[in-house]
């Protein structure tokens, strides 16, 4: 199979450093030009399902913008410049709930939307948690930390609880690596 490529491309609107979009004319493996073709570019991110020494998960009740009222969040946050997913996945969680893990599993990343682009989600597990810190985010949203047994969060994952599609991802293929 042969990739599509990109002939031009024009910005249309340019908010950095949280959102580009851009005009792309595009053509296929058969030759045949698309015009037109609208492409998002969003900031990198990660998330972080975090789980306790006592195998606690770590979560958020919150409200988000484009959630429809309160939801389930997971620490995450944007991945700075020069900043390895990895490092911003640690810098997160501990700005975000105090807490360190002795222990990481990449979990993949995966692009927002295939078509249109959107940025790179970067999943993690983090498990073996120690709390070494005050919360010291900057986050606009108001969020409590709340734990969750495996059994709270397999439910609430179930009842649409996480609103978002990254949470939802990440917390699915961390709990096939927790036993």
């Amino acid at each position: 199979m042969q990739t599509w490529k990109t002939k031009s491309r024009q910005t249309l609107l340019d908010r950095r450093p949280w959102l580009v979009v851009e005009d792309h004319s595009i053509e296929l493996p058969n030759g045949k030009l698309i015009t037109n073709w609208s492409w998002v570019i969003t900031p990198d991110y990660v998330n972080v399902v975090a789980v306790t020494k006592e195998q606690d998960f770590l979560c958020f009740r919150q409200v988000k913008y484009a959630a429809n009222g309160p939801t389930l969040a997971i620490p995450g946050g944007h991945i700075g410049a020069n900043e390895l997913p990895l490092e911003a996945a640690k810098r997160e969680l501990l700005e975000e709930t105090g807490y360190t893990a002795s222990s990481w599993t990449h979990l993949g990343s995966f692009n927002i939307d295939g078509n249109r682009g959107v940025g790179v989600a970067h999943l993690f597990l983090a498990v073996d948690l120690d709390y070494v810190a005050q919360i010291e985010s900057d986050d606009l949203e108001e969020q409590q930390l709340i734990k969750l047994t495996r059994e709270e969060i397999q439910n609430a994952l179930l009842q649409g609880e996480f609103k978002i599609l990254a949470w939802t991802t990440a917390i699915s293929l961390a709990l096939l690596h927790v036993s």
